[in-house]
């Protein structure tokens, strides 16, 4: 199988058991749901500080565009931040956004720890180490500054989007996968995330390191077309919780 189909079976097989094994543990477990949400979202944005260091080519057929690898796994993150919200409210998605925050100043406090250590003298891959790891510092810094205000916005946006057409949203025949309202709320807070988001944090992290208005473009386009294939898995997400909710109330 070709790699760059290998690639997109890997991230359909990922969201699909993660989305999945969110509603089965909010359905049986919801005194552990919370933790488990926050425990996929601290995985997604860890592995994207790591993945943000290789710059990648981001093929469309008609048009390609460079972007850190990350793009194929921080718009979950995104995703993650909805699911949260939709089950459990605004205020604790924004304690989840908070501890998945403390979870990066960690994760940078550890790569300095170990940057800082003796290498053996025949590790033969200090300087490559040095090279990829002394960026990811950077970017790890420059990640706080926008995930901080594009996953909180998100948060905002998703919750003021969901009051604002409640109605609407229950008053629409047919359930969640081709209601128009839980499409929306997905979709534009998510959109919004992922574009603030890539333009704070490619300034940030590659300023005087690469070129960066290709930079800003292959992310906002990369990420946002990662951002809209997941939706689906939201909207799927949405309608497994609503039938577990109409059985309760049938019940």
């Amino acid at each position: 199988m070709p790699d760059g189909i290998l690639v997109w079976v890997y991230w359909l097989i990922g969201l699909s058991l993660v989305t999945y094994l969110s509603v089965y543990i909010v359905r049986r477990y919801r005194e552990y749901a919370f933790a488990a949400l926050t425990g996929f979202f601290i995985i997604y944005l860890g592995a994207s500080q790591i993945l943000a260091t290789r710059i990648i080519v981001f093929d469309l057929g008609l048009v390609t565009f460079f972007a850190p690898a990350s793009v194929f796994v921080y718009p979950f993150t995104a995703q993650v931040i909805d699911m949260i919200n939709e089950v459990y409210g605004e205020r604790m998605t924004y304690v989840a956004i908070l501890i998945a925050f403390a979870t990066q100043i960690l994760l940078m406090i550890f790569l300095a720890i170990g940057n800082t250590l003796a290498p053996a003298p025949f590790f033969g891959y200090e300087e490559a180490w040095q090279n990829i790891f002394a960026l990811s510092l950077r970017i790890t810094a420059a990640s706080w500054m926008a995930f901080l205000i594009a996953a909180n916005l998100d948060a905002y946006i998703f919750a003021r989007l969901k009051r604002r057409f409640l109605r609407q949203e229950e008053a629409f025949s047919g359930n969640a996968l081709v209601n128009p309202y839980v499409w929306l709320r997905s979709s534009a807070s998510d959109a919004i995330n992922l574009t603030l988001d890539s333009l704070i944090f490619v300034t940030l992290a590659f300023s005087g390191v690469a070129p960066l208005l290709p930079l800003i473009i292959g992310q906002i386009v990369a990420k946002n077309i990662i951002g809209f294939l997941d939706n689906p898995w939201f909207v799927w997400y949405k309608s497994m919780l609503r039938k577990e909710e109409a059985g309760l109330e049938v019940a």
